[in-house]
């Protein structure tokens, strides 16, 4: 007999192509069959998998889920960390990025996006508005870096201008432009190739 799902998958996972006679009883009813789990080396070792999961009924997310309220205050409190978290995990995701420690096939498109504002709206109003805000954020955040034709580089210009006491030359302005608008193209490229890779796969 097996008392729980994790003895059933210790037995699968310690018999590679091997036979397992099982008995199953379902609805009163009791039957037999064989199972030869496939052989499949998961980096750690070699074990054996079958495919095959536990069923988790609809209402189980529902007993899982809970809803915290705030007031007025509590709550523009609560939504400035919440937004100060997610800008300072934009900046670290893409700082990451910069230096190869997170993959650039994380970076999303259009097509990306819309598939998650999708799923978001299948799970409903709340979750639906939640991803809005990130995607907000998000932006937000992408728009305020230090590249040219971004509100970001225009701020750098400024700054530029307030410690040299003059703005940069129109030549140099141009230059950079054109940068900006190389790395946005850039972007642009490699997040519609992510989406179209992802939807291909």
């Amino acid at each position: 007999p097996v008392a729980e799902w994790e003895e059933w998958v210790a037995e699968v996972r310690n018999h590679p192509e091997q036979d397992l006679r099982i008995e199953v009883e379902r609805e009163g009813r009791t039957f037999s069959a064989t199972v030869r789990p496939a052989r499949v080396d998961n980096g750690n070792g070699v074990i054996g998998r079958i495919g095959a999961a536990v069923a988790v009924p609809p209402e189980f997310a529902e007993q899982l889920r809970a809803v915290e309220r705030y007031s007025v205050g509590a709550g523009f409190v609560a939504a400035l960390e919440r937004t100060w978290d997610m800008t300072r995990l934009t900046f670290s995701i893409l700082g990451n990025m910069v230096v190869g420690n997170v993959s650039v096939t994380n970076l999303g498109g259009p097509i990306r996006i819309a598939q998650y504002a999708g799923y978001s709206a299948d799970a409903g109003l709340v979750q639906f508005v939640s991803f809005l805000a990130l995607i907000s954020i998000s932006l937000g955040v992408l728009n305020l870096l230090p590249i040219p034709m971004l509100d970001g580089g225009h701020l750098l210009y400024y700054l530029i201008e307030f410690v040299r006491g003059r703005p940069l030359s129109d030549e140099a302005q141009m230059v950079g432009q054109k940068i900006g608008i190389f790395l946005l193209i850039g972007v642009m490229i490699l997040a519609f190739y992510n989406d179209i890779v992802q939807l291909a796969g």
